[in-house]
């Protein structure tokens, strides 16, 4: 029994191959020996994995096709090829498509305020890469370099904060070089910039690529200063990012309102087992229920893309997974994991399962984050936060403790940015609980790094950084000492240092990362802007970074964030505590955070000022949602139900009814986007919390055979609730 696709496709390769030989061997007689060893497959093989990268086009791929038009996959490495060779590139990609099979391409962009709501968060309009001759009413390619690099269509419906009139309605789409073009189904997919006829941002990805640009910048001249001229080439931030999720059974699924609609339950009274006994994180995968082979095929279908989910395991709560991928350039990752993410949807559903990617789906079980996962390097490979490369690298034995202190203060001033840009709306449930970091913008560098950087600010020294290991001795002879770092992982800060990397632990599972990272990436060139500045002024490096980390050194915190006293030490700090997700998001038009974004020329005044409306409407029309399946399951099933069975709070259910009919009215009439975000907040985290109190207390008295939406039971124990006999539908997934 071969229990994936690609298990299954290896051995009748194998199989195919060996016959194939046999039948040249006795052909070819003087071949044979040679035929014979060719026959032979190792143990170690990668042919299973012989289709990765198949469909995009980049390295190898892109190199032999370009090679057919006289140019290489060079070309690929300078933007200018737009200008220079887009043509060329265009003949190789149309030759590409039609040998996969595909005949039609889009532009594809990220359209702002999608998150959670819109399938695959992108937007796209497909066109056959082929006319007719008006002659000879003959089919034709048509497919060039103008195609390829730019398009144009209609803006008019997506978010733009005010951005635009109505009136006012081209979208303009420009070709991102630093994302390969890829291939799924019929279609190429070309990465995409998307911005208004006066090139306002109107996307995800354009305030991206402004503060790589910026990062570059400055984080060269800082490294120059350093000892480190890098010439022509790049400093990059590289991120991998972590994707939780939940899979549930597709028909219970679709006896939930609430989370078809709005991607989490807005009522369900706890089942009597949640993860009380930890039993679901990393356990083994079930070949009772179709979750292991949903989430094989995720990875095939993502290896053929040429992205490397390579970890996969079960998560914390019942029903929760997770893929990690290896880490690349920001641009390609974001983009990559919004396919994965449109992937894990689309495959559940071929075996009878919904993902929900919602950050908080179910109340009182684990909820889904993104761990984001940032670092920055020179793009020949030379990592600025690997203490002891970057010091060799510079020849500068200070180069590392600089950096750290243009981070360390980065962090500490701009930890509302960071605030504001993890807070979505299912956030609002997730940041503080037993899954995510609190609120409150700390940075934990463990007790090696913290006193390396407190010996250096403090002028005894800059040694070496040599984070110390201890060896562990069970006591067994079975298992030899083994030798593991000093100090433990802390989960509880939103801003760990974790060795060459700092992991931002609060983003959400349903995020497009896109504005994470601009954030980080631009409070971080504006150190590096201000820390080269000083230099350039003829201040001492040493003196600079020293005085930067005795001036904001109180955002170092290694201990337990999850802790009230803690928290309330940290509050008393003044360090970045902003609860409520509608206030952090307010904080992207305050004026120092403007005038951040202006300077690094990542987003302009207007710019901020429409992200600042759009996310806020977005806020409210999630809750929006919320609040009208809230009345209509109350309406449809819950009173039904109490009727039916003679039992529960019918009064109580009955004027919940007009209470949220009445707020939904006055959010409506709100008089801007920040006061209706506002109200939404009190619906949600009040009004809807005391609702749901009540419909609770109905589930939990009502039979259960007149109880007709599912419950947490049926949701959340695939293992508990597999189908035996013919009537499993699951079983030909594994055969």
């Amino acid at each position: 029994m071969l229990a994936t696709t690609a298990a299954a496709r290896s051995l009748l390769a194998r199989t195919a191959t060996a016959a194939a030989r046999s039948s040249t061997a006795s052909l070819f007689a003087n071949t044979a020996a040679t035929t014979t060893t060719a026959s032979v497959r190792s143990f170690a093989s990668l042919e299973p994995y012989a289709d990765y990268g198949k469909s995009v086009f980049t390295g190898r791929v892109a190199d032999e096709y370009l090679k057919k038009h006289g140019a290489s996959g060079d070309i690929l490495d300078d933007p200018s090829w737009t200008k220079t060779h887009s043509d060329t590139v265009a003949k190789a990609v149309l030759d590409w498509a039609v040998d996969r099979g595909a005949n039609t391409y889009c532009h594809w962009f990220q359209p702002m305020a999608s998150s959670g709501v819109r399938h695959g968060q992108t937007g796209q309009v497909q066109n056959m890469m082929m006319k007719f001759n008006r002659s000879t009413n003959d089919v034709e390619f048509d497919f060039d370099g103008k195609n390829l690099i730019k398009g144009e269509t209609d803006g008019s419906s997506y978010p733009n904060g005010g951005l635009r009139a109505t009136h006012q309605a081209g979208g303009y789409l420009a070709i991102d070089t630093s994302s390969p073009i890829f291939l799924r189904g019929d279609t190429i997919f070309i990465p995409s910039a998307f911005v208004s006829y006066y090139g306002a941002a109107l996307d995800e990805k354009t305030p991206l690529l402004r503060s790589n640009a910026a990062l570059s910048k400055h984080g060269k001249r800082l490294l120059k200063h350093l000892g480190l001229d890098i010439g022509n080439r790049d400093v990059v931030s590289n991120i991998g990012l972590e994707q939780e999720f939940f899979l549930v059974p597709r028909d219970q699924y679709y006896r939930r309102p609430d989370l078809q609609l709005a991607g989490r339950t807005v009522i369900g009274k706890d089942a009597p087992r949640g993860q009380e006994m930890c039993d679901h994180y990393m356990a083994p995968p079930s070949m009772a229920n179709p979750a292991l082979a949903c989430m094989q095929e995720i990875q095939e279908e993502c290896w053929r893309l040429g992205i490397p989910l390579k970890t996969r395991h079960r998560e914390v709560a019942p029903n929760q997974y997770e893929f990690a991928p290896l880490y690349g350039y920001n641009t390609t990752q974001v983009d990559q994991n919004l396919m994965v993410m449109q992937i894990i949807e689309e495959v559940s559903a071929r075996h009878g399962l919904a993902a929900l990617l919602q950050e908080k789906p179910f109340n009182d079980v684990n909820g889904s984050g993104k761990h984001n996962n940032w670092s920055i390097a020179t793009d020949d490979g030379i990592m600025l936060l690997a203490p002891s490369k970057i010091n060799k690298a510079t020849g500068n034995p200070c180069a590392f403790a600089v950096i750290m202190a243009a981070i360390i203060s980065a962090v500490n001033e701009h930890g509302d940015l960071m605030r504001m840009a993890i807070a979505t709306p299912g956030n609002d449930f997730r940041l503080g609980a037993c899954e995510a970091p609190p609120a409150i913008v700390s940075t934990y560098l463990g007790d090696d790094m913290t006193f390396y950087l407190s010996h250096f600010k403090d002028g005894k020294g800059e040694g070496e950084y040599v984070p110390q290991t201890k060896i562990l001795d069970l006591g067994v002879h079975e298992v030899l000492p083994f030798e593991v770092p000093a100090e433990d992982r802390n989960r509880t800060s939103p801003f760990p240092y974790g060795g060459a990397r700092f992991e931002f632990r609060a983003v959400g599972s349903s995020q497009n990362t896109s504005m994470v990272n601009t954030v980080l990436n631009t409070i971080v060139a504006e150190k590096f802007a201000e820390f080269a500045d000083a230099i350039d002024a003829g201040k001492d490096v040493r003196d600079l970074a020293r005085e930067t980390l005795n001036e904001h050194w109180k955002v170092i915190f290694n201990g337990n964030n999850y802790d009230p006293a803690v928290q309330q030490e940290l509050t008393d700090r003044g360090i970045w505590r902003i609860d409520s997700g509608v206030e952090a998001i307010a904080r992207l038009t305050a004026q120092k955070n403007v005038d951040l974004f202006q300077k690094m020329k990542v987003l302009t005044k207007e710019e901020c000022e429409s992200r600042q409306n759009i996310m806020h409407s977005h806020y409210t029309g999630t809750v929006d949602i919320e609040a009208k399946c809230l009345v209509d399951m109350i309406q449809q099933h819950i009173i039904p139900s109490v009727k039916a069975a003679g039992v529960g709070p019918l009064a109580d259910l009955e004027a919940a009814v007009g209470t949220l009919k009445a707020a939904i009215a006055e959010i409506h009439a709100a008089d801007s986007a920040y006061e209706a975000a506002q109200l939404s907040r009190v619906l949600r985290l009040e009004t809807m919390i005391d609702i749901r109190a009540v419909c609770d207390a109905a589930e939990e008295v009502v039979p259960a055979n007149l109880w007709t939406l599912a419950t947490y039971k049926e949701l959340l124990f695939l293992d508990a609730h597999t189908a035996t006999g013919p009537e499993n539908t699951h079983q030909s997934y594994y055969e």
